[in-house]
């Protein structure tokens, strides 16, 4: 794949096998971006796991402090309180079979996440096969099969992003967007970190952390020394 003039100028201010403290590789992400409207940052962490093993499989979700800059439209799957609540939190579509079966019939998916309550997850499992594939699908362990649908709602809202380990054992998050400060991109930037360093399986022998890198949209991979984490 060509490279773009730009990404190519980009890189050259990345120094290809340095580890740069998360502070630096923040102001790097920031000056390597190189599209003409507001990128993502994202982090990427290569975790040492074995993904074979159920217990080394990390899937969850977490609210970054300062959000990720992107707001999501919520679709709440609920009945009674439930509903009202979600409603009142701010969710863009609330309702319960009708909304399955307008995704079943009509292929309809004009939103970002889903947040469903326990006794709906029956009746989602029959188009599971639609919204697996898409990632969907609601989850008890990332917060979105609950009964508590409000505290759900403010969370996406608030900028709660997800992540699961992919079978090579890493972990990508969008941690803000470019135009984000250099010190809100680093504190979300720890919050997420933090979060994986907490989530390690007992099961896990030896460096836990391989590698950290981050990049804007487009833009060059920046490493990061892990060591400039408090853990």
């Amino acid at each position: 794949m060509k490279k773009s003039k730009k990404y190519l100028e980009a890189s050259k201010k990345v120094e290809k096998n340095k580890l740069y403290n998360k502070e630096e590789a923040i102001k790097l992400v920031k000056e390597t971006s190189t599209t003409n409207f507001d990128g993502s940052v994202e982090v990427a962490m290569r975790l040492n796991l074995d993904t074979k093993k159920a217990d080394q499989q990390l899937r969850g979700a977490i609210v970054l402090p300062n959000g990720t800059g992107k707001t999501k439209k919520v679709l709440v799957l609920a009945k009674g309180e439930a509903a009202k609540a979600a409603e009142a939190a701010g969710a863009d579509y609330v309702g319960d079979m009708d909304y399955i079966e307008k995704i079943e019939k009509e292929n309809w998916f004009d939103f970002d996440t889903m947040i469903a309550t326990p006794d709906m997850m029956p009746a989602l499992g029959k188009i599971g096969r639609l919204l697996g594939p898409k990632g969907l699908m609601p989850n008890p362990k990332t917060g979105t099969v609950t009964m508590d649908t409000k505290k759900a709602v403010e969370d996406v809202k608030k900028g709660r992003v997800e992540y699961r380990t992919d079978s090579y054992g890493n972990v990508h998050a969008i941690i803000g967007k470019v135009s984000f400060t250099e010190e809100k991109l680093v504190e979300n930037l720890n919050a997420f970190v933090s979060v994986i360093n907490k989530s390690k399986p007992a099961t896990v022998k030896g460096k836990y952390i391989l590698n950290i890198s981050v990049a804007s949209t487009m833009g060059p991979g920046i490493k990061i020394d892990s060591n400039s984490f408090d853990f």
